[in-house]
């Protein structure tokens, strides 16, 4: 168990790397477009709000690296209330956008996590990973679903 301090630090940490997700994405549609960074926070700010929603329904403290349960939520909530802010704030949203959201933010926002997790899970440290280091070094690592 970590001391309160440390765990408080990385939950900031760990939601920081969302908003990153959040931002990246901002940034490369942006730049496919030939939008410049001007607008970033204008076009971000609906679904960091949605990334800070699924946050707080999910509780995303208390398991932040969990694919299942927060990674899952916080991207849903990204996407779904992003958008709503969107059309709410007079933004577009159109079909192609909307797809390309879903599927990018889902990219990022359960990327990360799965990426962190497996690598908690080849260094047996991943919550219900086991690892058997009796063949020798080979370690075979079998994650059980949570």
């Amino acid at each position: 168990m970590l001391p309160p301090a440390l765990s408080r630090v990385l939950t900031v940490v760990w939601f920081a790397i969302d908003a990153v997700a959040v931002v990246a994405f901002v940034l490369v549609g942006r730049s496919s477009h030939g939008e410049g960074v001007a607008g970033v926070f204008g076009t971000a700010w609906p679904f960091l709000a949605g990334a800070v929603v699924g946050w707080i329904v999910v509780r995303g403290w208390r398991h932040p690296l969990s694919v299942r349960w927060t990674g899952i939520v916080v991207w849903v909530s990204t996407v779904a209330i992003g958008m709503l802010l969107r059309a709410l704030s007079g933004g577009d949203v159109p079909s192609a956008f909307l797809f390309v959201s879903f599927i990018a933010l889902g990219v990022f926002i359960v990327g990360w996590r799965a990426a962190v997790w497996t690598a908690l899970a080849l260094l047996g440290r991943a919550p219900g990973a086991t690892v058997d280091t009796a063949e020798g070094d080979d370690a075979d690592v079998q994650p059980r679903s949570r």
